[in-house]
């Protein structure tokens, strides 16, 4: 199985279509209720709910999830029934196998209990419609390119007795992301070369995403926190929170970093602790509300989400 633990649980949706062709006469008897094995509809949709929470028995590389929800509807036409299935879950992985495992089993059911009168069936097609949440919904929200500056603070790193680790897993994720990174730069922990080079890329070079790696823990040169509250007009104190909470689940040091988060012109700057593993959580934990938050600070209406 694919190691999904790296990966942030969000809302997850997904809807799936299967059109099942039929004679006209088996739509008449099953209008009727004059089907021998009675009703298949009601059959059916109870076949696709089982059928999307126990995907991961079936399908041998899918992962358990917790359903949360599974819809079933029909569509009854002259000539044949268009099933559509709908499965949520709030999880780090996609339910579209699920959606599409429930749509399958429906028609299947239905073709089972109708097959007694028709041998002319005939399953034409099976599609997933939709998806939202993880990735797929990041490139939604991404509008357009944003330019982004990952800063890494280090003594020890700018003196070239330590290699830079976080700051490449910083830049690695924001292009993934789509970011366009328009400067890696190391410097010192130095409160006033943080300040200046921090003013520098919000006020000169209207970078959209400043990126800091290093000196927020309790050491005597750690002074990013610092620094950082002295240059941004607001702070987002969800984003430092939401990087500790979620850092937690890792290790309990995740509480000893007091990163900042906040907002200089139209520049968003965000602090991100020093180690590889911070750096690997933050990518992971903000990735996916970040162009959200940018095009917020453009004036950006919200975008409707699939609840």
């Amino acid at each position: 199985m694919r190691d999904i633990s790296e990966k942030l649980s969000t809302v997850r949706t997904a809807r799936a279509r299967a059109i099942l062709r039929v004679s006209p006469l088996t739509i008449r008897l099953l209008r009727a209720d004059r089907l021998p094995k009675g009703n298949p509809l009601p059959v059916a949709r109870v076949a696709a709910i089982q059928a999307a929470k126990n995907t991961s028995q079936i399908i041998p590389y899918c992962h358990p999830l917790p359903i949360e929800h599974v819809e079933c509807l029909f569509e009854v036409g002259k000539d044949r029934i268009v099933v559509e299935t709908l499965v949520k879950a709030t999880y780090k992985t996609g339910v579209e196998m699920e959606a599409l495992a429930a749509v399958s089993v429906a028609v299947l059911t239905l073709y089972d209990m109708m097959k007694i009168v028709d041998t002319t069936m005939e399953i034409q097609r099976i599609q997933l419609l939709q998806k939202t949440g993880g990735k797929s919904d990041i490139r939604k929200e991404r509008k357009r390119e944003y330019k982004a500056a990952v800063l890494v603070l280090s003594d020890s790193i700018s003196r070239g007795k330590n290699r830079d680790e976080s700051g490449k897993i910083l830049v690695a994720g924001l292009r993934e992301a789509g970011f366009r990174i328009v400067s890696v730069r190391v410097i010192p922990d130095d409160r006033r070369r943080i300040e200046a080079k921090l003013k520098e890329y919000a006020d000169r070079q209207k970078v959209d995403l400043v990126m800091t790696s290093g000196g927020t823990g309790l050491g005597p040169r750690d002074v990013t926190p610092e620094a950082t509250g002295a240059v941004v007009d607001r702070e987002v104190e969800g984003i430092s929170e939401f990087l500790r909470v979620n850092g937690r689940g890792r290790t309990p040091y995740s509480v000893l970093s007091r990163g900042r988060a906040g907002v200089r012109g139209m520049t968003l700057i965000v602090n991100v602790a020093g180690s590889p593993g911070a750096a690997k959580d933050a990518v992971r934990t903000l990735l996916p509300v970040l162009p959200h938050a940018l095009m917020m600070m453009k004036g950006k209406s919200h975008r409707k989400r699939t609840r």
